[in-house]
């Protein structure tokens, strides 16, 4: 147990598991207190029995900005405040881009994208109100660079960087930070569907250094080390950032 968000208030969507999950327990281990957003409620009610009196749980749709306002107005009627929120919530649909339907276009930028704008947009009047805060959204080295079957997702990710560098700007002189990550082939479940389409997960596995150079997946945990350093004070010099965490991957 660390103090390097002792006192703070923050959100993290996505929390019921994979990233979500493991950077709602980090944060919680340096001293804050969050609320764990998920649309599975069993899975984030997990995540806050794990955690403890220091998180709360919310089941929300992050694509509704009612549910988004709700959460994140109730946040800060609970604990007093708002520093620092963590837009991980996303989905990622692999498909042959011309075979990919409206539906899954539609979720795909309702959920990566819109997700991140609305929690942004109404975590910041009450981060305005506050003297500031940090601003964190996933991205995906599939913001960066594309991958086979992934047009669709890599659309919304890098729409995410761009989001992430035009809000760090808008509110640069205010006191708040936005940044994004952008994580490799870390092992958690929303990868599962596009190992399939490569050849199954034994697959990717055994033949992950011909992509990502570190030889292996990254951990949930590794990521959520990343966001427990631009939600803290620490990163207080860094904003309109892609903070890329892929083994490697994007050196090459």
């Amino acid at each position: 147990m660390g103090d390097r968000l002792a006192g703070k208030v923050t959100v993290v969507t996505g929390a019921g598991s994979g990233i979500g999950r493991a950077t709602a327990i980090r944060f919680a281990e340096e001293g804050a207190r969050v609320t764990c957003v998920d649309v599975a409620g069993d899975a984030v009610n997990e995540t806050v029995a794990t955690i403890g009196a220091a998180a709360h749980a919310v089941v929300a749709d992050v694509s509704d900005p009612r549910q988004v306002q709700a959460y994140t107005d109730e946040t800060v009627e609970r604990w007093g405040g708002l520093h620092a929120v963590f837009n991980n919530a996303g989905v990622n649909i692999p498909g042959v881009f011309h075979e990919v339907p409206d539906a899954v276009v539609d979720r795909t930028l309702d959920v990566n994208v819109k997700g991140c704008i609305y929690g942004c947009r109404y975590a910041i009047p009450h981060m305005l109100r506050g003297g500031g805060g940090s601003l964190i959204n996933t991205s995906s080295v599939n913001g960066l660079v594309a991958e086979p079957f992934l047009a669709i997702y890599a659309t919304s990710k890098g729409a995410i960087v761009m989001l992430s560098k035009g809000i760090a700007l808008d509110y640069a002189k205010q006191g708040i930070r936005c940044n994004a990550i952008a994580p490799g082939w870390v092992d958690t479940p929303i990868n599962y569907a596009h190992a399939e389409m490569l050849g199954g997960l034994k697959e990717v596995y055994a033949t992950i250094d011909s992509f990502q150079p570190i030889g292996r997946p990254g951990e949930p945990r590794e990521i959520a080390n990343v966001a427990l350093f631009l939600a803290s004070d620490e990163s207080s010099f860094v904003t309109g950032s892609v903070l890329v965490a892929d083994g490697g991957m994007t050196a090459k």
